[in-house]
Protein backbone atom coordinates (compact mmCIF):
# COMPACT_ATOMS: atom_id res chain seq x y z
CA UNK A 1 0.00 0.00 0.00
CA UNK A 2 1.48 3.52 -1.29
CA UNK A 3 1.20 6.38 0.49
CA UNK A 4 0.19 8.86 -2.20
CA UNK A 5 -0.90 12.23 -0.55
CA UNK A 6 -2.09 13.84 -3.85
CA UNK A 7 -5.67 12.01 -3.62
CA UNK A 8 -6.92 13.97 -0.99
CA UNK A 9 -7.14 18.09 -1.43
CA UNK A 10 -5.64 20.41 1.48
CA UNK A 11 -7.90 22.27 3.84
CA UNK A 12 -7.57 25.53 1.51
CA UNK A 13 -8.32 23.42 -1.94
CA UNK A 14 -11.20 22.45 -0.43
CA UNK A 15 -12.33 25.63 0.86
CA UNK A 16 -11.88 26.90 -3.16
CA UNK A 17 -13.56 23.70 -4.62
CA UNK A 18 -16.88 24.05 -2.12
CA UNK A 19 -16.55 27.99 -3.19
CA UNK A 20 -16.33 26.73 -6.88
CA UNK A 21 -19.53 24.11 -7.11
CA UNK A 22 -21.42 26.41 -4.84
CA UNK A 23 -20.82 29.33 -7.88
CA UNK A 24 -21.45 27.07 -10.43
CA UNK A 25 -25.13 26.89 -8.99
CA UNK A 26 -25.86 30.35 -9.71
CA UNK A 27 -28.08 30.74 -12.26
CA UNK A 28 -27.99 32.86 -15.24
CA UNK A 29 -30.16 36.36 -14.91
CA UNK A 30 -29.31 35.64 -10.91
CA UNK A 31 -26.61 37.34 -8.47
CA UNK A 32 -25.48 36.75 -5.16
CA UNK A 33 -23.28 38.63 -2.62
CA UNK A 34 -19.49 37.81 -1.90
CA UNK A 35 -20.78 36.81 1.89
CA UNK A 36 -23.85 35.02 0.59
CA UNK A 37 -21.73 32.86 -1.75
CA UNK A 38 -19.17 31.87 1.34
CA UNK A 39 -22.23 31.50 3.69
CA UNK A 40 -24.14 29.24 1.02
CA UNK A 41 -20.31 27.40 0.63
CA UNK A 42 -20.12 26.54 4.11
CA UNK A 43 -17.51 28.78 4.69
CA UNK A 44 -18.88 31.42 6.78
CA UNK A 45 -18.53 34.60 7.28
CA UNK A 46 -15.60 34.79 4.16
CA UNK A 47 -16.62 37.38 2.02
CA UNK A 48 -12.91 38.50 1.35
CA UNK A 49 -11.83 35.13 0.97
CA UNK A 50 -13.77 34.93 -2.18
CA UNK A 51 -13.41 37.89 -3.45
CA UNK A 52 -9.68 36.77 -3.46
CA UNK A 53 -10.41 33.34 -4.65
CA UNK A 54 -12.45 34.83 -7.63
CA UNK A 55 -9.87 37.02 -8.60
CA UNK A 56 -7.43 34.59 -9.27
CA UNK A 57 -9.37 32.48 -11.82
CA UNK A 58 -8.20 31.85 -15.38
CA UNK A 59 -9.62 34.24 -17.64
CA UNK A 60 -10.56 31.38 -19.70
CA UNK A 61 -13.03 29.90 -16.87
CA UNK A 62 -16.09 28.34 -17.19
CA UNK A 63 -17.27 29.85 -13.75
CA UNK A 64 -19.98 32.55 -13.32
CA UNK A 65 -18.02 34.79 -11.42
CA UNK A 66 -19.56 37.74 -12.82
CA UNK A 67 -23.08 37.00 -10.86
CA UNK A 68 -21.10 37.27 -7.72
CA UNK A 69 -21.51 41.37 -6.38
CA UNK A 70 -20.69 43.38 -3.38
CA UNK A 71 -23.00 44.17 -0.42
CA UNK A 72 -26.63 45.35 -1.78
CA UNK A 73 -25.71 44.55 -5.26
CA UNK A 74 -23.14 46.80 -5.90
CA UNK A 75 -20.78 45.91 -8.52
CA UNK A 76 -16.64 45.70 -6.82
CA UNK A 77 -15.12 45.75 -10.16
CA UNK A 78 -14.31 49.11 -11.62
CA UNK A 79 -15.98 50.78 -14.26
CA UNK A 80 -13.26 51.46 -17.17
CA UNK A 81 -11.28 48.12 -16.25
CA UNK A 82 -11.42 45.46 -18.30
CA UNK A 83 -12.85 42.64 -15.55
CA UNK A 84 -15.03 45.63 -14.37
CA UNK A 85 -16.76 46.02 -18.17
CA UNK A 86 -16.94 42.46 -18.91
CA UNK A 87 -18.76 41.63 -15.67
CA UNK A 88 -21.20 44.76 -16.27
CA UNK A 89 -21.32 43.24 -20.27
CA UNK A 90 -22.76 39.66 -19.33
CA UNK A 91 -24.61 41.04 -16.60
CA UNK A 92 -26.65 43.23 -19.36
CA UNK A 93 -26.75 40.27 -21.35
CA UNK A 94 -28.19 38.44 -18.73
CA UNK A 95 -31.23 40.55 -18.90
CA UNK A 96 -30.11 42.60 -15.60
CA UNK A 97 -30.48 46.09 -15.28
CA UNK A 98 -26.58 47.69 -14.05
CA UNK A 99 -27.91 51.05 -12.55
CA UNK A 100 -25.71 53.56 -10.41
CA UNK A 101 -22.88 50.83 -10.35
CA UNK A 102 -25.23 48.15 -8.78
CA UNK A 103 -28.09 45.11 -9.64
CA UNK A 104 -31.26 45.23 -7.87
CA UNK A 105 -30.33 42.49 -5.52
CA UNK A 106 -34.04 42.21 -4.31
CA UNK A 107 -35.26 41.65 -7.92
CA UNK A 108 -32.37 39.91 -9.17
CA UNK A 109 -30.63 37.91 -6.18
CA UNK A 110 -30.62 34.05 -5.74
CA UNK A 111 -32.14 32.65 -3.15
CA UNK A 112 -31.24 28.77 -3.11
CA UNK A 113 -34.27 26.71 -1.84
CA UNK A 114 -32.99 25.20 1.54
CA UNK A 115 -33.27 21.73 2.12
CA UNK A 116 -33.69 20.34 6.15
CA UNK A 117 -33.34 16.81 6.65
Amino acid sequence: MTDDSSGGESPAQMRRTALYLTLAQVPEGRVVTYGQLAELAGLGRAARFVGRTLSQLPADTSLPWHRVLGAGGRISLPAGSPSGDEQRARLRTEGLTVLNNRVDIKRHGWRPIEHSG
